[in-house]
């Protein structure tokens, strides 16, 4: 009964969190001076078209950019309340269609990503605590600076850099040119996996930098305290008293880091989507803010903000339930 009030105090703090994010990502996208109009304007008139007053006014007023800010903000959150994300005036199509053509990979990409976080920053962690001041303990503390320190973009091009010179292969795109728009097959199964290794690699190293120092730094407390002092004493296998006692205890600070770990392998990979021109909502993304297509960029960040509220979420509740000394309030 406790962990259900527990999950439906987060829930009402979600509601509330991404009301606020709507109200804050509406304003913003808005603050550029200008509207989407303007922008569609200036494009057709630099290919040398015109555009008389009178078809820019019904423009206008048809799209509902002749109202003020908050108008326009009641109107599009009333439909979002309905499911309605509004209507893309860059693409010509309704906003929800848009973001769920290009959300199952942006997931898929996420979720691989923190896995592969998780699974490097343990064991390495791990390693790095229980051979302290030795090769393999400096080597983690080297790896985890030079993640913590590279941004995931420079990464991104370093290592499409060496896969081209020294393998002649390329990691832009989801498929390479000879599968792009051939019939679905093993092969262009296995080269799309081949694109999606690079972004997902990236954010494990970006991603389990910190991580690692974090599991090091708490292991270590932790097999110095009296109860390992005394399993020890008591004769126990020293792999059981570091697996079974110490890392169950260091490992608390890991599952709440998902409160970090998901925003950061969330916006890391809307950017490395851009870099690497994957078919994700980052690249949507970019493309609307740079047209002012405000539903359509405020959909994507609304989606973005939900997910990392219910990862948030998620680590909270696998937290309180790992630990039995965290309360339920």
């Amino acid at each position: 009964m406790a962990l259900f009030h527990f999950i439906i105090r987060r829930l009402i703090y979600a509601v509330i969190v991404l009301f606020a994010v709507s109200i804050v990502s509406f304003i913003v996208i808005q603050l550029p001076p200008g509207d989407f109009l303007q922008t569609y304007i200036q494009n057709i008139e630099a290919t040398g078209g015109k555009m008389d007053q009178a078809t820019v006014d019904a423009l206008r007023e048809s799209w509902g950019l002749n109202q003020p800010v908050y108008v326009q903000y009641w109107a599009w959150f009333w439909k979002l309340l309905h499911g309605d994300f509004g209507f893309s005036f860059l693409y010509q199509k309704p906003v929800g269609g848009l973001i769920m053509e290009r959300l199952p990979l942006t997931l898929m990409i996420t979720l691989f990503g923190i896995v592969m976080v998780y699974a490097i920053a343990i064991p390495l962690g791990i390693l790095a605590a229980t051979r302290q001041n030795s090769v393999w303990d400096y080597g983690a503390s080297l790896m985890a600076f030079i993640g913590t320190a590279v941004p995931e973009f420079l990464l991104a091009l370093i290592l499409m850099w060496l896969l081209y010179k020294g393998f002649d292969l390329s990691i832009g795109g989801l498929f390479s040119p000879d599968y792009r728009d051939a019939p679905w097959s093993v092969a262009r199964v296995l080269d799309g996996m081949a694109h999606l290794f690079a972004p997902v690699l990236i954010l494990a190293v970006t991603g389990s930098a910190g991580l690692v120092r974090t599991m090091r730094a708490g292991l270590l407390d932790e097999i110095r305290k009296q109860y390992v002092v005394t399993a020890r004493a008591k004769g126990l296998p020293e792999r059981t008293v570091i697996y079974r006692y110490a890392v169950r205890s260091a490992i608390n600070p890991i599952i709440s880091a998902a409160a970090w770990v998901l925003p950061e392998a969330v916006s890391g990979g809307v950017i490395l989507s851009i870099v690497l021109g994957l078919p994700t909502v980052g690249p949507m993304l970019l493309q609307s803010l740079q047209a002012q297509d405000m539903f359509l960029a405020a959909g994507i960040v609304m989606i973005i903000s939900a997910l990392t509220i219910i990862g948030i979420i998620l680590s909270d509740i696998v937290l309180a339930l790992v630990d039995p000394r965290i309360r339920y309030s």
